[in-house]
Order: C-alpha cells, then structure tokens, then sequence
C-alpha cells in the first residue's frame, strides 16, 4: 500500500467511506488485500489496538464474576438446528464444512456464527444443581456469517471478531438484572474508556435475536448518519435450557430449566467507531488509554548545535517516561520532522514531545496534544504531571465531541408529514417518534424513506403518542438508516 504523506485526507463527514478507506491504509490499521471476500489482515497497529480494547473488556468483565473459556469453532449441523426460532435467524449466513480432505464428512459442521448451539449441550452436563448457578462465562474469538450485503472492512464483515458471554441462572429476576449489567459495563468501557457514546435500546418484537425473549442493542452514531449496533444483550428466557436440556435440581429436588442471558461485544465494530467518531483530517484521534503508542519523542536537530545533546537528553525523557509504564518511542530516525509528524499523526499518537536546543538549554519540554492539536512549552519537572492529568483531559473531550454530535442529530417528529419532510430536509438522522410496534408500518417507512429503520425503544425514556405513521398508540421509538 503506497503511501502519499502529500494528499490530505477527504472531509470525514462529506465522504465518510473515502475518508476510512484512506485510515485504515494509511495508519495500517487493516489489510484488505487477503483475496476472500469479507476476510481482512490485521496489521500490527490494528491488532495492537484491538488487544487494548478486549483487555478493558475482559477485566470488567471479570471483575463481575465472569469466566474465560474457549469453544470449537465448529458446531455439529444437528446441534444449529435444535432451536427453530434460532436456526430460521442464521441458516442463509452460515458457512458449512462438508468435507475432511476428500472424504464427505457425516455430518455438516457449521462455521460458529454465534455460539449458543455450541454451549448449551456442554452446560447440559456441566451443571445439575441450582447451588452450582449462576454460572457467568465469556469468550474472546471469532465468529463466521456469510454476510450477504456489501461488505465494509471491520463495519460489515464474514469473519469478525467479538466477546460473548454465556450467563445462567436459576431465576429469572437474576437474569434479567444481568441484562441490566452488561449495559453499564458496555458503558463503563465504551464511554467512560473510550469516548463511545450510544443509544441503549430494546429492539421490536420483529428484530429480536433468534431464540431471544428480549433484545437490547447498544447503537452509536458514525460520521455520515448512519448509525451502528456496536454490542447487544439478550434474556433467553429458559428457550435454550429447555432445547438442550439444561435441567437443575431445585431446592425441593424438582427438575427446572434455568434462565440464560447471552451478551455480545462487537470488538471489530468498536474498533471501526473509535476511527470514525473521534479521527479528523489528519488521522486517527486515541484515546490515550488504548493507543499503541501513547507518546512519542521527536528531536528537532539544529545546524550549530550539537545533537549528542539533544539526544542525550531525548533518551533520558524517553526511559523516566518508560519506567512509568507508558509506551513511548523516541524516533530520532533519519526522517524529517514533518514527515515523523504526519506519520504519527496519521496513527493518533495522543502526545508528541518534541526537543530542540531551546529545551535542551532551559530544561523543558515542548507537548503537542494530537485531540486538540496545540502545543505547550512546560518545565521537565512537570511533564509526568501533565500527561497524567492531561491524558484524562484528551477522554473527556473526545467523548464530550462525540455525545455532542449524537444529541445534535437527534430529531424529533410527531406525524407522517413532520417525518417525511424532516427526512427530506436533514437526510441521514436519527428521528424520535412514537411507533406502534407493528412490522407492517415499519416496512412501509423503510419503503418510503429510504432505508430508514426502527431500532428500537430507548431505555431510559417513557412515553406514549400516536404512532408516527399510523396513528394507532405508541411508544417511543428511534428511527435511522444502518450498517
């Protein structure tokens, strides 16, 4: 992938796929040049990312009491069928294996397109007692759907990556208040780490996940409208305990189904939304916390002056900075300083320190912050104060920009005429209305407005009108065109 550190990028919101397209080369993100359709290589600087991002979910994760363990990735065919509802949602996306070598196989396996047909005969025999609940695992992996729309590198994918959780529980009341606690540690982490806003819903009855009493979805908003299911919870009721014969001793010795709760974090669409939400005209924009490189040392070498000074200096910042756990570089390669500018940029480099005579001579520190793009001259006492202060500020103003801009697009509509002329106005917006919850008016907005969708009931708020198309009672509901 040849580089142009010349061109300047695309304007984020007037072309939003051009201006991705553009990152996720440039900064070597991803590779797209696999030559399976829906397959990408993660380069260096993406993976590194992405293991940063699984770490702040995983620790939340079990610092709520939740397991690691790792399934096959094959589910026998017999197992996919087993829940209808289940199977009717995923047989058009699933990837099957037919042969070992040139030998026809017995039996299909599927590609896991998600894993509860996988997991719930193991809970079969791992549990038969209601002391032995409630059980709360996860697994970091990947998963495989033979997407049928347009592909997009890590927002539309046949194989992407994700965290899932496989909860159980004796009651229901239990399992319903872990649907509860997946959505703050969605916030915990999305938001409060990584500057993610997004709309907590709970979908229709039509837009359930397969087998699911209830869907929650966590939608965030991307720069050209649209907006993107980043992670979803859902209570099963006791749909899969019941199909795979899940069965627990009661307290009276009586045979029941437990409860069960499945939980997926959409680790590649997260990754897409930190580029999308919080990246300008100069490259990717990190939360300090998750960039590969969090700061990076530039000598700025003068004619006159001698760079053994400046050098000497650099690598003494470089390991104080070090010792103190940061990932820092000091880059005194033989590029320019506006090429190592560009290149850091580019890859969201949350602080730049550069050094030229002036600081050596008077013992500071000149900070360019990448989020606001402003330099500050400091004395070098003062520098792990800064950056430990001010990496706290560089969060606060991402996510601050970025639930901003979710607000503001935000429109509220009452009637079928309000609607039409607001979507013929402002496009590519998120719309509150009251809906009543029927697939057939659905259908007919998404007809008539372009792809506009209900994604659900807001969690958070109540209320009740006439439905935005039909007129019949409703409840609040959002509507937006998606990925």
């Amino acid at each position: 992938m040849a580089q142009n550190v010349e061109a300047a990028l695309p304007d984020k919101y007037k072309n939003m796929s051009e201006w991705y397209t553009e990152i996720l080369e440039r900064a070597e993100v991803i590779d797209i040049r696999y030559g399976v359709k829906g397959f990408i290589v993660y380069r260096p600087f993406g993976m590194i990312l992405m293991k940063n991002i699984i770490k702040l979910f995983e620790e939340e994760l079990e610092k709520t009491g939740h397991k690691p363990f790792l399934f096959p990735v094959v589910i026998p065919e017999r197992n996919l069928r087993m829940e209808k509802e289940h199977i009717k949602g995923f047989e058009g996306e699933v990837f099957w294996i037919e042969k070992g070598g040139y030998t026809p196989l017995e039996e299909r396996l599927a590609l896991r397109p998600t894993s509860e047909t996988a997991i719930y005969p193991i809970y079969a025999l791992w549990f038969s007692s209601y002391k032995e609940l409630p059980f709360k695992g996860y697994q970091t992996c990947a998963v495989y759907r033979y997407e049928t729309k347009a592909t997009r590198p890590l927002l539309r994918g046949r194989e992407f990556l994700w965290i899932e959780t496989h909860n159980v529980y004796f009651t229901e009341k239990e399992a319903r208040d872990q649907t509860v606690e997946d959505a703050e540690i969605f916030y915990k982490v999305a938001t409060e780490k990584l500057g993610i806003p997004f709309l907590h819903l709970k979908r229709e009855e039509y837009d359930k996940f397969p087998g699911a009493v209830d869907t929650y979805a966590f939608d965030t908003l991307l720069p050209d409208g649209r907006v993107l299911q980043i992670g979803t919870t859902h209570y099963l009721g006791t749909n899969f305990t019941k199909v795979f014969n899940v069965v627990v001793h009661d307290e009276e010795g009586n045979l029941v189904n437990p409860h069960s709760t499945c939980y997926g974090i959409g680790l590649s669409r997260i990754l897409a939304s930190i580029l999308l939400i919080h990246g300008d005209e100069y490259g990717a924009v990190l939360p300090f916390d998750i960039a590969p490189t969090q700061i990076v040392i530039i000598p700025i070498y003068k004619a006159g002056f001698e760079n053994k000074e400046i050098d000497k200096y650099c690598n003494e910042i470089h390991e104080s900075l070090k010792n103190e756990g940061y990932r820092v570089i000091f880059d005194n390669s033989e590029k320019t300083p506006g090429e190592k500018y560009y290149y850091y940029d580019m890859r969201g480099v949350p602080f730049r320190i550069e050094i030229g005579p002036k600081e050596v001579q008077t013992s500071k520190v000149t900070v360019f912050r990448r989020d606001t793009r402003s330099r500050e001259t400091i004395p070098l006492e003062q520098l792990k104060e800064y950056i430990v202060k001010t990496k706290d500020e560089i969060l606060k103003n991402l996510r601050e920009k970025a639930e901003k801009r979710l607000k503001d697009n935000i429109i509220e509509a009452r009637t079928k005429e309000e609607l039409i002329e607001a979507f013929k106005k402002e496009g590519r917006k998120i719309y509150k209305v009251f809906f009543c919850g029927r697939k057939e008016c659905a259908d007919e907005i998404k007809s008539v407005l372009e792809g506009l969708e209900t994604r659900g009931t807001p969690i958070n708020e109540k209320g009740e009108g006439p439905c935005v198309w039909c007129g019949e009672p409703g409840h609040i509901c959002y509507l937006a065109k998606a990925y």
